[in-house]
């Protein structure tokens, strides 16, 4: 007789090649598609005889674009799966990196950064996770999930130095038809060979049908969720686009405020490897709901202990902390929360308005900033939008909506 064990090892064989096909595709892909952007901005702007301001316009079109795709992207993961997709968004990706090297005009880029989000949408974290939910049990979902965030955290500590070599060494062109090469390199082959559908496991499916999204949608707990993740995606992206201006208005220099920043890249790890721990005792959204609200402290705390070199470190650590938690908590909530069949669309429809904030957010802030003149108002709405964020999570366990089941 053939034991379970046996007929399960080749699925468990499969979903172990997938996380870490995933974990190198991801880091990969984050790099070259994301955190490359930020070496760019300079030479692009010196290049394009235009603004930082205009050339930064266009990857805020790109985290647009990216969210206008969501709900069509997760519609097909969860349809067809992540194969074919993720297969043509690498493929996309490196084409465009091409043709991102030959731009002559500004609303070149705007093309390619539009496409790059499309790209991004169709490859990166979002199908990362479907396809890692759908391949994984329960039980198994926050390991798979853990190793995935854990190697694809260090992306931009690989690629941020790389490309700043490539382009003081080759210039921006060459370092952009460099890093075309290693996107089509190592993230085609992979998804195209490593991912297929998933099986089905009892603990994910049941003979009653999906659930349905209007279900979904009049379900309180979702929109706790998207109160929650939004709120602090909001929050991320002001941290990660002022504090370096904030630290040195404080009379830091570059290379401390430079420094500190570099920190968030080990601190996620840090984050996401405490979360998981806890969360092997603890109900999840209470473990990140504490989280947050210790980053909430840490954010109120900056304009005040921001001058002093001790202090603004000890600050930062808190902050950074919860800045990839985000990131491996909310496919465990929902997956957890809703029927795994419909999971790519539901999450779809949190990215929407997390996209929204992760790109609108620091323009807000930069606007407080102005009229203020000071950077206490910004990190203060800061901290207020994690402790907004911790109370939807601590108000989640209560919710026993459509789903049937509290987070």
């Amino acid at each position: 007789m053939t034991s379970a064990r046996t007929v399960a090892s080749p699925a468990a064989g499969r979903a172990r090649s997938i996380v870490a096909a995933l974990a190198v595709t991801q880091t990969v892909g984050y790099g070259t598609l994301y955190y490359a952007f930020a070496v760019f901005l300079t030479p692009l702007a010196a290049d394009l005889h235009t603004s930082t301001t205009a050339i930064t316009g266009t990857f805020t079109a790109s985290v647009l674009a990216s969210a206008v795709a969501a709900v069509p992207v997760g519609r097909w993961l969860d349809r067809h799966g992540g194969r074919a997709l993720m297969t043509g968004g690498s493929l996309l990706g490196a084409v465009l990196l091409v043709a991102w090297s030959q731009v002559d005009s500004l609303w070149q880029l705007y093309a390619v950064q539009i496409g790059l989000g499309v790209a991004g949408a169709a490859s990166l974290y979002e199908a990362a996770f479907a396809v890692i939910i759908a391949w994984h049990t329960p039980a198994r979902r926050s390991a798979a999930l853990l190793a995935l965030t854990v190697v694809a955290g260090f992306a931009s500590t690989i690629f941020l130095p790389l490309t700043g070599w490539l382009v003081d060494r080759h210039g921006w062109r060459t370092a952009l038809l460099v890093l075309a090469v290693i996107q089509a390199v190592m993230t085609i082959p992979l998804h195209a060979a490593v991912i297929r559908a998933a099986p089905r496991h009892p603990a994910n499916h049941t003979v009653a049908p999906p659930i349905r999204l209007r279900a979904v949608l009049t379900d309180r707990g979702f929109w706790l969720l998207a109160v929650a993740f939004t709120a602090h995606t909001a929050a991320i992206a002001v941290v990660t686009v002022h504090l370096v201006t904030a630290l040195i208005g404080w009379g830091h220099r570059t290379t401390f405020a430079a420094t500190a920043a570099g920190l968030f890249g080990v601190l996620s790890v840090t984050g996401r490897l405490v979360t998981t721990g806890l969360h092997r005792r603890y109900r999840l959204s209470r473990v990140v709901a504490g989280i947050f609200v210790v980053q909430g402290l840490a954010a109120a705390a900056l304009p005040v202990a921001g001058r002093n070199p001790v202090a603004a470190i000890t600050a930062v650590i808190g902050i950074g902390l919860g800045f990839g938690v985000g990131s491996i908590a909310k496919p465990i909530l929902l997956a957890d929360r809703y029927d795994t069949r419909r999971y790519a669309t539901i999450a779809s429809l949190l990215v929407v308005p997390m996209t929204i904030a992760k790109a609108t957010a620091p323009l807000a802030a930069a606007t407080l900033h102005t009229s203020s003149g000071s950077y206490a108002g910004v990190f203060t709405a800061t901290a207020t939008a994690c402790i907004i964020a911790a109370i939807a999570l601590l108000a989640l366990q209560f919710s026993i909506g459509k789903a049937g089941r509290a987070s």
